[in-house]
């Protein structure tokens, strides 16, 4: 995908966020995320909106806290979120294409990692406050959540904080049914390591359409599909959140 393709996925997934979470109201329960109720997904979800786009305004070139939440619940904290999504839609989609700033992904540049990982990011937590409505979530497209889990895989879990370790050199392979998207994961006493592509067998395979799996790999859903050793799948459930 490209940069203007993720804000357009970005936009569209925080207002069925805020809009989700004003149905619901602050106080429903978000089954997805077990001790949370619907204040502490836009708090939160807000906060990360705030912490991305003055990356980008500021040209921040480090890490830097996260900050505190507001002290607001009800309408006020839904408008609050509102103006949050807003403001980070708007700072990057005025962003210029050689933008300088700090990243902890791999990506072609900071403004493409920071709308890839903003979209995402509003998408699953968009999936949460559905969740807590009840019904049918809005779909996924499989393409971009084929994406997700390569983000997923190919990036959160290459980081030496990822928890998913074995002790003994092990191989898990994710499938994509309806988006051509297959990868390799080579679990060790290390951060993992995924590739693209099925270049030797695999232990254990979790499969299913991209956005069933895509939730599933974030931990808001069951894994669709398991062949072979499924102690590696309860493994990733156990251990790869974020």
């Amino acid at each position: 995908m490209q940069t203007a393709g993720y804000l357009e996925v970005l936009d569209s997934e925080g207002q069925l966020l805020s809009s989700a979470a004003e149905r619901a109201g602050t106080d429903a329960r978000v089954p997805t995320c077990p001790g949370w109720q619907v204040r502490d997904l836009l708090r939160h979800t807000g906060q990360v909106h705030h912490w991305a786009a003055a990356f980008v305004t500021d040209r921040h070139p480090e890490r830097r806290p996260l900050g505190e939440p507001p002290d607001l619940d009800g309408a006020e904290l839904v408008a609050w979120y509102r103006d949050s999504h807003r403001r980070l839609v708007d700072t990057l989609t005025a962003a210029p294409p050689d933008l300088e700033c700090f990243a902890f992904l791999p990506a072609p540049s900071p403004l493409a990692f920071w709308t890839r990982r903003q979209a995402h990011e509003t998408a699953v937590h968009r999936f949460d406050a559905e969740s807590a409505l009840g019904g049918t979530p809005s779909p996924i497209a499989p393409d971009f959540a084929a994406d997700g889990i390569d983000e997923l895989l190919r990036g959160f879990h290459t980081r030496p904080r990822s928890r998913v370790r074995t002790d003994t050199p092990r191989v898990l392979r994710v499938r994509a049914t309806d988006a051509d998207a297959v990868w390799t994961v080579r679990l060790s006493s290390e951060p993992p390591a995924a590739t693209r592509g099925e270049d030797e067998d695999a232990e254990c395979e979790l499969a299913g359409p991209a956005d069933q799996l895509y939730l599933a790999l974030w931990n808001r859903a069951p894994v669709p599909g398991v062949t072979g050793d499924r102690t590696l799948a309860e493994l990733w459930r156990e251990t790869s959140a974020i």
